[in-house]
């Protein structure tokens, strides 16, 4: 048995003492350890645990706590069980269903059904954090500057074009959002499609979250359109350009995201090639049309 296998169930028996369990380790993640933990008697629930040092990801696990709360009161978020102290370890029910592939992410009936999630989570209670990628990237910057790792020559661009991104977008409101809207994080348990993994919710804008969501599931303008139009009801100019201004936020953020993990991860990823790749996303988006006329727009 591997150490590994002796730390899980350590954990495991903590949360339910004396108690016969079966023990998956599910697959998705590259920051925490996701474990599906069946009962004798059939219910399932999915333990999470955290990786290492990831406090320096911006990462505040009682914030995931309440942000994971937050969702399931909603009826977005699967139940959340128990919230394991001091490490921070989340238990929440198993939700029955399936990870949406990446090719149905840009269908008309997926994007209208998660554009309903997201209001509902948008429209939600507020959370006990801010999430300002503008900010986040600096710090990230000085988190892997303090750690040794150079930061990639693409940062200086990229951080002027943000500030230019920042000065047109002015103050807005802020709603909780999740931040992370990758498509492993949709779960469609065959009436709604219910998003997970909480770690980097906070109150933010609504459209870094579209953003995040219409780059990170390859959506081409048509059904970023569709995406404004399902979860406003009309589309806008206004909304339009902040959806095209923030995706560049959203690879930003992702890029540095990346520089920061080649500093703390102790997993075998590539992460230097995988903030490389965000940060020739974000030059391409850059180059685009759409995107220089959003920004020549403040």
């Amino acid at each position: 048995m591997s150490d590994e296998s002796v730390a899980y169930e350590e954990v495991v028996e903590r949360v339910w003492p004396g108690q016969t369990v079966e023990i998956e380790v599910l697959g998705g993640g590259i920051t925490n350890h996701n474990l599906k933990v069946t009962l004798e008697d059939g219910s399932a629930f999915v333990l999470r645990i955290a990786g290492r040092e990831t406090d320096q990801l911006g990462i505040d696990r009682h914030v995931e706590h309440e942000a994971s709360l937050a969702a399931a009161a909603v009826g977005v978020g699967p139940e959340v069980v128990a919230f394991v102290e001091p490490e921070g370890y989340l238990v929440t029910r198993f939700v029955v269903g399936r990870i949406v592939p990446l090719e149905q992410m840009a269908e008309e009936g997926t994007i209208r059904r998660i554009a309903t999630s997201l209001r509902a989570i948008h429209h939600g209670p507020p959370l006990p954090s801010r999430f300002d990628p503008f900010q986040i990237v600096e710090d990230y910057r000085s988190t892997a500057f303090a750690r040794g790792v150079q930061v990639p020559a693409g940062y200086v661009r990229a951080r002027q074009i943000a500030r230019q991104i920042e000065r047109v977008r002015g103050p807005i409101p802020e709603r909780p959002c999740h931040n992370d809207l990758l498509n492993a994080n949709f779960i469609d348990d065959g009436e709604l499609i219910r998003i997970v993994d909480w770690e980097y919710a906070g109150n933010g804008d609504v459209f870094f979250d579209l953003a995040n969501f219409s780059v990170n599931n390859e959506l081409d303008a048509s059904a970023r359109r569709l995406l404004l139009e399902a979860y406003l009801g009309s589309v806008g100019p206004a909304a339009e350009r902040a959806l095209e201004l923030m995706r560049f936020m959203s690879d930003f953020r992702e890029a540095m995201w990346g520089v920061v993990q080649m500093a703390v991860s102790e997993l075998d990823f590539d992460f230097e090639g995988y903030a490389d790749e965000h940060f020739a996303r974000l030059e391409r988006t850059a180059a685009d049309p759409a995107f220089q006329a959003a920004l020549a727009t403040g």
